[in-house]
């Protein structure tokens, strides 16, 4: 599990495909080596991967062609930064919310300022995962732990207020207007949408009504 709170970024190496899967090679930041070992996880970019192998501070990542398809890590090149985040402990501090690692989809940045003025990143949720992103709510965009300012419930757009900290810790002053991000939904707000909806559409299943579509969140 981990909580949100990118602990840094790591430059993307090498990426070597093979049958089935690819090998990203990250550069991690010392602090980020300590004890780590081979099985260990990471997030990277918001996606749960598993260290393979460990040489100096190129660690090695094996990243399967069905996470490729559903994630945003098919799109990446040596050169590139990623955000990182080491596996929570036990009796860790929690600043953000839990992750799983298990990214929901990917979402294109509809508008984003990291310069000056109002910081911000905007992106377009798809429409089955809508309902589980309220106004206040938490959502992980690259796996950073995020507060949703405003919602554009008729396009499906959330958006982000971001502050300097949160900018220097993570890749997102390189992103751009149409690049993807991985997203994943807060757990415990998609569990308790989905018990709603079946209660309500077993109660009227047993009147021998039909529930109506739930609304888009706003």
């Amino acid at each position: 599990m981990f909580t949100g709170i990118t602990q840094g970024t790591a430059e993307l190496s090498a990426v070597t495909p093979a049958d089935g899967f690819r090998t990203l090679v990250l550069r991690l930041p010392p602090p980020l080596l300590t004890d780590l070992r081979i099985g260990a996880s990471v997030c990277v970019d918001g996606v749960c991967l598993t260290v393979v192998s460990v040489e100096g501070e190129a660690v090695s990542f094996d990243v399967s062609d069905g996470t490729l398809r559903l994630t945003n890590l098919g799109d990446r090149r040596p050169g590139e930064r990623v955000n990182v985040e080491r596996s929570a402990r036990s009796g860790d501090e929690n600043g953000g919310h839990v992750l799983s690692g298990h990214v929901s989809g990917t979402a294109p940045i509809t508008a984003i300022n990291t310069g000056s003025g109002p910081l911000f990143l905007e992106v377009e949720i798809p429409e089955p995962h809508r309902r589980y992103v309220f106004l206040r709510g938490y959502l992980a965009l690259n796996g950073a732990s995020l507060t949703v300012a405003d919602i554009d419930a008729g396009l499906g757009r959330y958006r982000i207020n971001l502050i300097p900290e949160t900018i220097r810790q993570t890749g997102f002053a390189a992103y751009k207007v149409g690049q993807r991000v991985n997203y994943e939904v807060e757990l415990q707000t998609q569990i308790m949408v989905d018990t709603i909806e079946r209660c309500i559409q077993q109660s009227l299943a047993g009147l021998g009504l039909r529930a109506e579509p739930p609304p888009v969140s706003g």
